[in-house]
Parts: C-alpha cells; structure tokens; sequence
C-alpha cells in the first residue's frame, strides 16, 4: 500500500475528512439531480397527459411567396395514432412486440404529407389501444393516457391518445382511426369533436390497417371550424355544394339505450333544428326494425331462441357481423406476424387476438353482403339530405383499473351504436352537448356514404346553437310528457285501452298519462302505459313505468312481464331475469315467465 493511501486511512489525518467531504457532497448532489429528473419526467408526462408515445416535430412545407394565400392549416398542429408512418420512425401499433420486429418507416403516411403540404405541424404519436383491438384507450405497456374531462376514468379508444391530446389541448387536431368505434369513443368520453368518415375516402397509403373493410382513417378537433379545414383537406372535398334542404331523422330506439337523459338530449336537438334555417322538423322512427326490414342478410346472425323485440335482435345480429368481419380480416392480416413472434400484449387484448386467430369463418361471402345491403339501408333512407340523430355512446366512461373489467352488458349496449356507420361505411361525426352526473354527453349525426362535406358543413351549422342549447339543458331533470286536459282517470284508462287494441300506440300513451295526473297512485295505469312504451320500442320509458307500477303493487304480475321485457330489451339481463322470476313465483303456471328464465340463464352461462 502507497504511503499516500496509509496516510488517508489514518482518521486523525485531516486529509481524509477532505475527501470523506467531497464524496459525501457528490452523492448529495447526485441524488438531488436524480430527483430533479424524476420530477421533470413527471411533470412532462402530467402536461402531456400520458397521450403521446413520441415526441418529434415534422415541420410545415414552406408558404408560396406572396401574395399567394398562406397555407390553409399554418399555424396549427397535430398528432397522429400509433399506426401512422412517419419516415426514420417505427409505426409501434401499439405494441413493444411490434415495433421491435418492424424497421423504420422509408415513407411518410400520405395523409399525414398532406396535412404538413397544407402548413400543419406534427408534433408526435400518440399512446393506442394495443393492435386496435379495444375500445377502453388503456395500455399495459405505455399506460392509459389521462382523460382530461374525468381523469379517474378511462379515456375510450383505441385512438385515446390523440383524444386525450386534442382535449388537453396539446394539439389543435390529431388524427385516429375508425374501426369500430375508435374515434367515436374516445371523442364522446373526452368532450371533443370526432368525425369518422365515409369508408375509403381518406388514403390509408402508410396506415397499418386491422380491417380494411371497417376501418377509415379519422380526426378530432375542439372547435368545428378546425374540423371543417381538416376536412377539406383530407377529404378533397368540394368547396361549394349546392344548398338543399336538411331532414334530421331521430332514431327514438337507440336512445332507450343510452343512460344520459334522452328528454334534455333531444331537447336541445330539436330546439337547434327548429330555429336553424334550412332544416325540416325532425321525422322520428324506429330505426332497429328499419334495418330489421331491409337488411336480410342478417337473418344468418340472428339468435335463433331469442325473444328480443325484432329491431333490437337485427341490432345484435348487425354487430356479431362486425366482429365476425373484423376478425377474419384480422387474422388475413397479421396472423402471420403474431404466430411467429408470439407478442406480450395485454389480457384484456389477448383474448380478442387469439379469438381472432382461432377463429374459421364459412359465411364470409355473406359478411361483405350484409356490408353491402347496409350501405343500400341507409342510402335509401337518408338520400342526399338526411341525417340520422343517434346517441353515441350508451354509457359513461368507466372508472379506470376497474376490477369489473368491460361487462357484456357495456359491450351489447356500446356496439348496437356503433355498427351502424361501422357497417354501411357512413360517415359520422361526434358532437359534445354538456354533462350529466359530470361526465361528457354527446350526440352523433350520420349522413350517407359520401355526404361528408354535407356533414361537416351540418356540424358548422349546427355547433354554437348545440353548445348554446346544452348550457340550458346540462344536468336538469328529464322533462315530463305533457298532454291536454280529460276527465275522470277511469274513464281516460279506458279510452288508452280502445286505443291500445287499435293500435294506436302514441294516443294511448297519451291517455294514459293524463290518467296518472289525475290519479298517481294507480299501478295499472302506468303498467297500461308501459305496454304501449313498450309497443313503440320506448324501453327505457316502458322499464320506468313498471317500476312505478311495482312500487305501488308488489303483486302486479303485468308489470314484472313487461318490466322484464322491457329490461331484456336494453340488455340488462340480470334484472330480466329477476323479474321472470318473480313472476313464477307469483304465477307458478305462467309458461312465457317460465320460458323466459330459461332462455336467460342459457344466455348469461
């Protein structure tokens, strides 16, 4: 050992408190860097709301020299979905997996070029559902981006980060894409404009692309003129269109569906339409049965035992014709890739990809038909003016980390929705209009295939009268149906039982109702009212007024059958079932109680 070192070992030499000092003070320093860090990376993932993956800048193509106009997008910025190419960077589909297996993009995607032609700048990509394959926004691997609206809830996907970036205001746009519901989701769960376009208009040229016959490439924006610009680009749309007449089209079903208050909702729609110039009245419809009547095709969907009404159980076909579809072309795509690598992915996607892989499909001739006839539906319905008013979305954002998971009660109620535009290849924008119980409620407007400018030009329109109207309405009571002034409640009973047997279903209704101002605590006329309810598709009103009914007679055998009717019909089978059970307990001999129960035990093993 050198002298030097003996001498730094000897705790009475003063040297060695020099160098105790110094080390001491590098550890202290270090460590204080270290949580400097720390707390710079937190504060940049807070700012961010976990939505982006990568951040770059892909700068703007320069302005033409005067006195040409300056770029039409200058000065605005985007993000763009994990599934986008971007040249020197790996597309990650949202998987570590993938992105290791998959070398740098040699091209940028084409609509993403376009957006930088037009003087957009691209600032990053954002966090997705792994695969596409989820309609949550959360991911296992790079975290779930936070919803700025609810932040202790899940943000929707599979666009979520470019949702959760457009609503903390990060960017002015971004884009996404549309599967089956991948942009509507998220832009109702975070309270911002979605569009999903009519299928293959917008170049997926450097898209990666789960199920080419589903998927469209989609945007999101805060404010509609934003939207509008987008648009024009992306879509090469018309600058001018003729002016026609708009004919808004309420689909009355699918908001029983929905649990944000269908009265204030529609409400503020139908207050907006009115006072717009350019605008019928709005028709309202059933339009489950529509598609019930003009899609046969889907009978090959159908559940054979089912006792749902016709509209609701032509829904349920509609959407096990879309996952089918959305397999097989999933598995045509990738299922090359995901035997050979074997990826980690998520448990809640696990399962679909397997499902996806395993599954074998002998009617895939008959999932293009029922895509096909479909487009004919709405085509034929909507023409080149109207435009179909449905909820998006049927419930509030989840908590996040729910232990629950997604019930098959969220899912049967979300995708009835969402296959609509999904199926016919319409297009659909997502408009917020307030809050209920403090999470974001949302409307949707489709249009037919190829009506875009029409539909973005309809939401220009439409937007601050929307916003306007929602201020009113947000968070109040769901109005009461008034009618005229009638006589004795008896005699009111009868007249909505005459109307009933004609078939006059809305007469009835209204009958009824001024029989239960006159006398409310008479459980038959709101169990009579809820068959009508009923009649109509109005299960939601129907479900409420057996309540009512029960509440006022627990033994009111017809209001536990149509209270269960009612309930299988929105697709909370739990509490149908209940309510057959109770029946059969009052009713021992009652064979349609009976055979109902069974039918819904099969269904919830």
């Amino acid at each position: 050992m050198s002298k030097l070192n003996s001498k730094l070992l000897n705790l009475e030499n003063p040297k060695i408190w020099v160098v105790i000092g110094i080390s001491v003070a590098g550890i202290v320093i270090l460590a204080e860097s270290q949580r400097r860090k720390m707390k710079a990376k937190k504060l940049i993932i807070k700012e961010d709301f976990g939505a982006f993956i990568e951040r770059f800048e892909l700068l703007p193509f320069p302005q033409p020299p005067p006195p040409a106009a300056r770029l039409c997008l200058s000065g605005l910025t985007f993000a763009v979905k994990d599934v986008f190419d971007v040249k020197d960077h790996v597309t990650g589909f949202g998987n570590p997996d993938w992105k290791n297996t998959h070398e740098a993009a040699d091209k940028t995607a084409f609509v993403v070029t376009t957006l930088l032609k037009n003087g957009a700048t691209c600032i990053g990509k954002t966090v997705m559902d792994e695969l596409s394959f989820g309609i949550t926004g959360e991911n296992v691997h790079y975290g779930t981006p936070t919803n700025p609206k609810m932040p202790s809830h899940i943000p929707g996907g599979s666009s979520s980060g470019s949702a959760v970036a457009v609503a903390s205001e990060l960017v002015h746009f971004a884009l996404g894409t549309d599967i089956i519901g991948c942009i509507r989701i998220p832009a109702a769960y975070c309270g911002v404009i979605g569009f999903r376009p009519s299928h293959g208009v917008a170049s997926t040229i450097g898209v990666i692309s789960s199920s080419q016959s589903l998927e469209t490439v989609g945007f999101f924006a805060r404010d509609p003129f934003v939207m509008h610009l987008v648009g024009h680009v992306l879509l090469n749309l018309k600058q001018v269109e003729p002016k026609r007449t708009r004919r808004c089209i309420i689909a009355d079903d699918l908001f029983q569906l929905s649990k944000a208050p269908k009265q204030n909702v529609l409400s503020v729609v139908c207050k907006v339409i009115k006072d717009l110039k350019g605008y019928q009245l709005p028709e309202h419809m059933n339009f489950s049965q529509y598609i019930a009547s003009n899609v046969p095709s889907l009978k090959d969907f159908r559940e054979e035992s089912t006792k749902l009404q016709n509209g609701i159980s032509a829904l349920k076909a509609l959407c096990s014709a879309m996952f089918s579809l959305l397999r097989h072309e999933f598995k045509s795509n990738h299922h090359k890739w995901a035997e050979s690598v074997e990826p980690k992915v998520g448990p809640g996607v696990s399962s679909r990809v397997l499902e996806a892989l395993t599954t074998t499909h002998d009617n895939v001739k008959t999932l293009y038909k029922v895509r096909t006839e479909m487009r004919a539906a709405l085509r034929s319905l909507l023409k080149d003016d109207g435009i179909l008013i449905i909820p998006t979305v049927a419930d509030p954002p989840l908590r996040l980390n729910s232990k629950k998971g997604v019930s098959s009660e969220f899912h049967d109620r979300a995708f009835p929705l969402l296959s609509i535009a999904s199926m016919s290849g319409c297009c659909q924008v997502t408009a917020p209009i307030g809050n209920h119980n403090d999470h974001p409620i949302s409307v949707s407007f489709i249009a037919s295939h190829g009506g875009d400018k029409f539909l973005l030009d309809t939401l220009l329109d439409m937007y601050a009268s929307l916003q306007d109207q929602a201020s009113i309405f947000s968070n109040s009571v769901p109005l009461p149906d008034v009618n005229g002034d009638m006589d004795a409640s008896d005699l009111l009973k009868e007249k909505g039982n005459a109307a009933y047997k004609k078939k006059e279903w809305n007469k009835a209704i209204s009958y009824y109702t001024e029989a239960i101002k006159l006398n409310e605590g008479n459980a038959t006329f709101y169990s009579n009212r809820a068959a009508a309810y009923l009649e109509l598709g109005c299960f939601q009103e129907a479900e409420e007024d057996c309540s009512k009914a029960i509440s006022l007679d627990k033994k009111n055998v017809k209001a536990y059958m149509r209270r269960g009717t009612a309930r299988e019909s929105l697709l909370y089978v739990k509490g149908a079932l209940q309510d057959f059970k109770h029946v059969c307990v009052l009713e021992p001999q009652n064979k349609t109680a009976s055979d109902a129960e069974k039918r819904l035990r099969k269904r919830m093993i």
